[in-house]
């Protein structure tokens, strides 16, 4: 299941609908829909800051999607919700604990050695 994810500016609850990454080499922003994962260089926008964004002086910005939607959970969401409650509430049978093996007894040698230094 997909966790809702929040606007990154300050102060704004509001969910995601965009992700705005800096492209640093070509000084552009892009703009675009909410990427499926979090990235840790990119931010996510809502859809009202998504739209009123404005670059640094001197940079571009390219807006991949003009209509920022935000996204509520799909089908699929929902029906991995349902199954995870479901698989959640079944009981649980304990296990046997099986004992550890036991460890052979050998004289324990290290891997360190003393070398003579030559003169």
């Amino acid at each position: 299941m997909r966790a809702t994810r929040q606007c990154s500016r300050s102060a704004c609850a509001q969910p995601a609908a965009a992700t705005l990454t800096y492209v640093y080499a070509d000084s552009t922003v892009v703009v675009g829909q909410l990427a499926a994962n979090a990235e840790p260089h990119s931010y996510d926008l809502c859809a009202q800051h998504a739209e009123r964004f404005t670059a640094p002086r001197g940079w571009d910005v390219v807006h991949i999607h003009q209509e920022f939607v935000e996204q509520g959970p799909s089908e699929d969401d929902l029906d991995a919700l349902a199954n995870a409650v479901r698989e959640a509430g079944r009981p649980r049978t304990a296990e046997p604990i099986q004992p550890p093996a036991p460890v052979a007894s050998e004289p324990r040698r290290g891997h360190l050695r003393v070398v003579g230094g030559g003169a």
